[in-house]
Parts: C-alpha cells; structure tokens; sequence
C-alpha cells in the first residue's frame, strides 16, 4: 500500500464507505468474514480496485500458549480470499489458563496488556515467529490501549517493540489512539514511544475516538476523534511518510458526512513538512535460534496472565502488585463489554429483560468468566437468571426459558428445569 486514507469496513456503514470520496483502502475484522461468502459490499471494493486487510482479534499472540493452528488457518484463508498484501492483529493476551496452569480456560473477551518483560517478550517473538510461518503474506501487530500496568516490567513501550521488531521483524501498526488513551490512563509519553520505535516497520496507523470518565480515558472506537490524537498523528507524520492512515469506529455510528469529515480532519494532520526518508522494513521473519528457557517462560506467564484474568473475570484477589481500584475499572469495563456484544449476538434477551438487562448482566458477569464464544456467554446468562428464578415477571420469565430451550437443546437445572416443566403442561 502506498500512502492513503482508509476506514474500517462495517456492515453497518458500508454503503456510507462505497460512497467516500478517496478512500484508497478499508479493514475488516477478521473473525467476521466468511472466506466463501464476501460481503457483496467487500467484493464491489475490491473490483474497484480497493484494498482490504483482515483484522484480527482473536489470536491472543501475547498470551503464554501457542497460537492455536486453527485461528490461523482461518486469518490465513481471510487473507488469500480477499488478496490481502498482509494482515494484522494485536500485541495482547485474550485468554488464559488450561494445561500450564493445570486450571479451567479463561477468556477475556478483550484485548489485555501483555507484562513488558524479558519472560513475555520471549514468548511473544516465539508466537509470533509461529504466526509469520502460518500466514502467507507479512503480518503487522497493533499496540493497545490499556486501563491497568503490570507491576515489575523491565521494559518501557517503546523498548518492547523494537525488540519485538528486531528479533522477528514483524510490522507494527500503530494506533496513535491507544497512545493517547495510554498517555490518559498510564502515564505514557506518545512522543517518548515514538522516539524509540523503528519508524521503518510501520505498517500503516490507527485513529479512532474515545472519551474520558473519572479521569479514566476509555478507548470507545464510538466518538469522534479528539484533537489530541490528531496532534500525536501528525507529529508522528513529521517524522515519517506513513504507508498509510485508517480511521476506526465499531459503535454508535453517526452520519456519512460526519464520517467524512473525520476523514478530513485525518488528512489535514497529514499535511506536515516533508518528512525525512526512512527505508521501509522488508516485514519477513528473521531467523532466530530457539530462545533456551522458553518453555519455562512460558509456564510463568501462563501463571502470571491466569492470575490476572480470574481476578478481572471470576472476582478472585488482585494478584500482588496491582492497583486494586483500577483493576475494578478495568473487571467493569470487561463486563460492559461483554453485555455489549450478547445483546448483538442474542438481541432477545435485552428485549425480555428490558431496562434490567445491563444490572442482570454485570451481577453474572461478576463471578462467571467466558468458558466459550459470546453465544455460550448468553446461553450461560440466561441459564444464570432462571436458576436464580429470574426475572420476577412471570411473563418474562417464560419467555426466557423458551429462549433458553429453543438453543440450549437440553434441560436447564433447578429452578430453570421446574420452570420449563411447567411451561410444557401449560402448553
């Protein structure tokens, strides 16, 4: 990709994006394509010529496994089907727990902060190596925003990432938002981390809006874009000529022309001085010896993210070193996100619950991590509620037991059971 402005792809704004005026390229998450089935909209794109590169979520490269073989198989099959020139994911953990913990799977269902140490960095060049092997065509990795620090690291932002770029040399696509969020939330100089990255491994740049709450700057991919993260991307394109710029928005989608004028206010902060010439980086695996200790590596950050994870998901003790109140911030911020997503994937259960269903679902998720994807995660809340003898409405709650029933394909215990007894007489 030469320079240009892009936008993420989303179902709900694609007529708005095939209508945009110089858009040069678009991304879509990866996991919601089918490589055999293409949005019509993907396909009219890409035969005018348009650029799309798949965006993955779910890999978890930064977590203690390997990568799972089939995760990739599946962004590798998203990369050939639309042509991709390269692919891109995240530097964070998603999930935890299993055979180095000898403990049950966590998921997150959002993308964690890897420790910056010498352990976590091993491991992740490791999987990222793995990556690179499975994937055919080069692969670009995203800094993210965070809410919490780990204690004890032996790196700054900067640091890791170049080393990370050194040892595999992987692509970076950089999010000029999470530094502003991470700036907010962490006390981290944008322009220190831009002084210490390899300006030639950019891949391409991430805008997107957020919005501050309690001094907590939350990364919402759902407002407009700040002008401090205008000022933080133009003074990254004062240093380098960028490949290229893409504006993200996930919810709360306002009107094409408002759209359009993020666009343009990307473009204005791209009118800086020129800015001096860096040779752009081959973005090919490097070959590395195996790192000895890596599988003991591994097992301490298995540990270490498990930890994590049952506290922000299952309500267990901070692990030592942590900010305990922030780790509230961030345990809330998980659960929104959770109710977030089931209301996408089962838009009944807000419909039965009504204006309780945000509470129902924070008073779940308190305890009860992810054990599968979103749709077990509402299977899972609805089996809470009834086994609970909830909603009190007793019109509501035969609605969610038929909903239960209709996808679960089983009996629910308890209460839920007694429940489903009853509405089978009645019928």
């Amino acid at each position: 990709m030469g320079i240009g402005i892009g936008i993420g792809w989303r179902p709900e704004i694609a007529q708005a994006v095939e209508g945009f005026d110089g858009i040069d390229w678009v991304e879509a998450v990866a996991e919601n394509l089918c490589p055999g089935h293409l949005p019509d909209s993907l396909v009219r794109l890409r035969e005018r010529g348009v650029t799309v590169v798949p965006h993955g979520v779910s890999l978890g490269l930064g977590g203690a496994e390997p990568p799972d073989a089939g995760r990739l198989a599946d962004l590798a099959a998203r990369a050939e089907a639309l042509g991709s020139p390269l692919v891109t994911e995240h530097i964070a953990f998603v999930r935890a727990g299993g055979a180095l913990t000898a403990s049950p799977h966590l998921e997150a269902g959002h993308l964690l902060p890897v420790p910056r140490t010498r352990d976590a960095l091993r491991v992740l060049c490791e999987n990222v190596r793995i990556a690179q092997d499975a994937l055919p065509v080069p692969l670009a990795l995203e800094n993210i925003a965070a809410l919490i620090d780990w204690p004890d690291e032996e790196l700054t932002e900067g640091q890791f990432l170049a080393e990370l770029v050194e040892r595999t040399g992987v692509g970076l696509l950089i999010d000029v938002a999470n530094l502003h969020t991470n700036r907010v939330n962490r006390g981290e100089d944008p322009a220190k981390v831009l002084a210490e990255l390899p300006l030639e491994a950019i891949a391409y740049v991430h805008v997107a809006g957020g919005v501050e709450r309690d001094g907590v700057w939350h990364d919402t991919h759902a407002h407009p874009v700040s002008r401090p993260v205008l000022d933080i991307l133009a003074e990254l394109a004062s240093q380098v000529t960028l490949p290229g710029v893409l504006l993200e928005r996930d919810e709360a989608f306002p009107p094409a022309a408002e759209l359009a004028g993020e666009l343009d206010a990307i473009r204005a902060a791209l009118r800086a001085p020129e800015p001096p010439s860096v040779p752009s980086a081959p973005m090919e695996p490097r070959t590395h010896s195996a790192s000895e200790g890596l599988g003991r590596s591994r097992e301490r950050l298995a540990l270490a993210q498990t930890a994590l994870l049952s506290s922000l998901t299952a309500g267990t003790p901070a692990p030592a070193g942590f900010d305990g109140p922030r780790l509230g911030v961030q345990a809330r911020a998980l659960a929104a996100k959770r109710a977030d997503v089931v209301a996408k994937v089962a838009p009944e259960l807000p419909r039965i619950l009504g204006d309780g269903y945000r509470e129902a679902f924070a008073a779940y998720a308190k305890s009860r991590p992810m054990r599968g994807g979103y749709r077990q995660d509402a299977l899972d809340f609805a089996r809470f509620l009834l086994d609970a003898g909830r909603p009190a409405d007793a019109n509501a709650r035969r609605a969610l037991a038929r909903w239960w029933k209709e996808r679960a394909g089983a009996r629910p215990p308890g209460r839920a059971a007694r429940l489903l007894r009853t509405l089978t007489r009645a019928a």
